[in-house]
């Protein structure tokens, strides 16, 4: 059986693509109410913890049923910090007070399209498997293949890896994947080794279209059309 399993939820203030995403309104509800539905729905997360450097979105947190045991380091909250290291102190802060955290499931507020299995089914595969972690991925549509891409060497129009001299045809190049930001789940002992993936990461392949990184307005907006479009559905 899994251990115990902690999703954690990165949310500091100080935005600076999408100013207070992480409190604003989505498609009628705060972002961060968007993480909590998921994990409540997976039945796999034993703690949803909240990491964030600032008050307001610590009190919105608690209101909508996040815990705020700590609050993130200002030096772990600027625009250039490291997501590794605000995954270690939280989990340093939680196992001081005594329990001890078996799996992080690090969900970051950004992916408001995830849904309560896209977590259960992660947490299930690093379980099943003897992997490191397990992060969901989206297939690269063909014609962005590393094996399919160009470059401009010296002037001229080159193949962006040697191999790609040999596709001439999209059906010719090879799958390529890419980190969705969906879910990231890690056992703990990688943590606490100095990385979020470990030697053995597995992918949870995401259908097409299913998820959406907020990072721009657009992004936001698009956001907003695929979350009025599903509530409209049911």
């Amino acid at each position: 059986m899994m251990g115990r399993v902690l999703g954690l939820v990165p949310a500091r203030g100080g935005s600076k693509g999408v100013p207070d995403k992480n409190s604003r309104q989505l498609a009628g509800k705060p972002l961060l109410e968007y993480v909590v539905e998921a994990a409540a729905a997976s039945g796999v997360v034993d703690r949803l913890v909240l990491s964030t450097d600032d008050r307001g979105i610590a009190e919105l947190g608690e209101r909508l049923g996040m815990e705020v045991p700590f609050m993130r380091p200002p030096d772990l909250a600027t625009d250039s910090a490291p997501m590794l290291p605000v995954i270690q102190h939280a989990v340093r802060a939680i196992e001081a007070s005594g329990w001890e955290v078996e799996v992080v499931v690090l969900l970051q507020p950004t992916s408001p399209l995830r849904r309560g299995d896209e977590i259960r089914r992660a947490v299930e595969l690093l379980q099943s498997s003897e992997g490191d972690s397990v992060v969901t991925v989206q297939q690269v549509p063909p014609h962005l293949s590393p094996d399919y891409v160009l470059q401009v060497d010296g002037g001229l129009l080159m193949p962006f890896l040697p191999e790609g001299e040999r596709c001439t045809r999209r059906q010719d190049v090879r799958p390529a994947y890419y980190r969705d930001g969906t879910v990231y789940c890690t056992r703990k002992r990688v943590i606490e080794s100095g990385s979020i993936y470990g030697a053995r990461c597995v992918p949870l392949l995401m259908p097409r279209g299913a998820s959406l990184s907020i990072d721009t307005e657009e992004d936001w907006s698009e956001a907003e059309r695929v979350l009025r479009d599903r509530g409209a559905a049911r």
